[in-house]
């Protein structure tokens, strides 16, 4: 029964990859050229080597795991990494975090192949890798089988699963054995989410609960003065930042910020969009409402109502200029943003409720008063609250820094175990 749902998936998979080719090739390329680029590395076709393949998505799971990478790169100074993407902005984000590790041949980045068998054995055939380690859930059945057949130890770090997730899973159930079946260990955010993985067929004695990577965020020195520049350049007015919106959002905030001046004349909103093909279609947006905006690229801001943040790497930076930060793909059902890169910076959070990729995470912030939810509706008044309520906004932010404060930890245990795997 598994190697007939291994060979149906795989079967469906080829079927389908002409549609695939043609979507990421045309249709993503012509917004991001970037996806047109490297297209062998779909393939296989990698000249990328190392001991260990970490597999990062996109730019969320590359943000979330940069402090494991640096800590198993400075602790671990015999290994080489190959960081692998599945999007242009991921092997940019790498590229801006790693460049000197990249120059200095310590870190390779390319993209994860299409999860045919063929192109997997080839992937892991060229990288030379002795072990495979994915971020979150991207749970590709083919990547698992040929890193197993190539000897590979295959660690799933920072592993989360939503009872909607876990109930997607039960419906391939013979699959999703298959793909727990090639999995050496698997370290969880927590006992509700590893119990899922077991109830789908995990063995518990792969199961190893660490805590989520996220929380175990840092803001550097740089991050910090950059923030505090930007801010000084921003002038002494209230200023709340809508991190990682997506489309249908940006609405909705500019909405609310045109009805937030009319009590806080000199506020302004720094607004972040999730992918850059979305920055000029906001820029359009706001000239078409004619509303002043400068962008972050140009770094000319002189007293704008918006500031368009339409750079890469700045977000975790750009939250500390702030006084109040809204995470974004949460007021449309997108499953929200890690909001602890504005928790580490001590402000408020502000989300809507579709916050599912972060289950994890909120309901600790919500209880300990370190974010509120908001709709389209409540979002102004919550807005002039705060800003016209100092004490309480400092209160939200120490409480949200806290919680992020007392539920680190979770890289040092993570490296322990790629460390027990990979010499085992």
């Amino acid at each position: 029964m598994l190697l007939f749902a291994r060979f149906l998936y795989s079967l469906i998979l080829l079927i389908l990859m002409p549609l695939a080719c043609f979507y990421l090739y045309v249709l993503r390329g012509r917004k991001n050229p970037g996806y047109r680029q490297h297209f062998g590395e779909r393939f296989g076709f990698t000249d990328a080597g190392g001991d260990i393949i970490l597999h990062c998505a996109s730019v969320g799971e590359v943000l979330a795991t940069a402090p494991l990478i640096k800590a198993l790169l400075k602790d671990t100074d015999h290994y080489r990494l190959v960081i692998s993407t599945n999007t242009p902005t991921g092997r940019e984000q790498i590229n801006q975090l790693f460049s000197k590790e990249i120059k200095a041949e310590r870190v390779q980045v390319c993209y994860l192949p299409f999860d045919l068998p063929l192109a997997q054995r080839r992937f892991i055939r060229r990288t030379r890798a002795k072990m495979l380690a994915i971020i979150e859930t991207e749970l590709w059945p083919n990547l698992l089988q040929q890193a197993q057949k190539a000897g590979l130890a295959t660690l799933v770090i920072n592993a989360r699963l939503s009872e909607k997730s876990a109930q997607g899973y039960a419906r391939v159930a013979p699959l999703t054995r298959a793909i727990l079946h090639d999995i050496d260990l698997l370290a969880c955010h927590h006992q509700d989410d590893g119990q899922r993985f077991v109830q789908l067929g995990l063995a518990p004695h792969k199961l190893n609960v660490t805590g989520s990577i996220k929380f175990d965020i840092s803001v550097n020195d740089a991050q910090r003065s950059q923030a505090q520049a930007l801010k000084s350049r921003l002038g002494e007015r209230p200023i709340w930042i809508a991190g990682s919106t997506h489309p249908g959002e940006p609405e909705l905030l500019i909405a609310a910020h045109n009805k937030v001046r009319e009590t806080q004349p000199d506020a302004v909103l720094i607004i972040a969009p999730r992918h850059p093909e979305q920055f000029d279609k906001v820029a359009q947006l706001l000239s078409e409402q004619n509303i002043s905006f400068s962008r972050r690229s140009e770094r000319a801001h002189q007293g704008e109502a918006i500031l368009l943040a339409d750079t890469l790497g700045e977000l975790t930076m750009l939250y500390g200029a702030a006084d109040v930060a809204f995470i974004g793909g949460s007021l449309i059902e997108r499953g929200g943003h890690n909001p602890l890169e504005a928790c580490a910076h001590g402000i408020p959070v502000l989300s809507g409720q579709h916050t599912f990729n972060f289950d994890h995470v909120y309901p600790a912030l919500i209880d300990e008063g370190g974010a509120l939810w908001v709709d389209d509706h409540n979002l102004v008044d919550t807005l002039n609250s705060l800003f016209s309520e100092p004490q309480k906004c400092a209160e939200m932010g120490a409480s949200g820094l806290k919680v992020v404060q007392q539920n680190q930890g979770a890289i040092n245990k993570t490296l322990a175990l790629i460390e027990e795997q990979i010499n085992a």
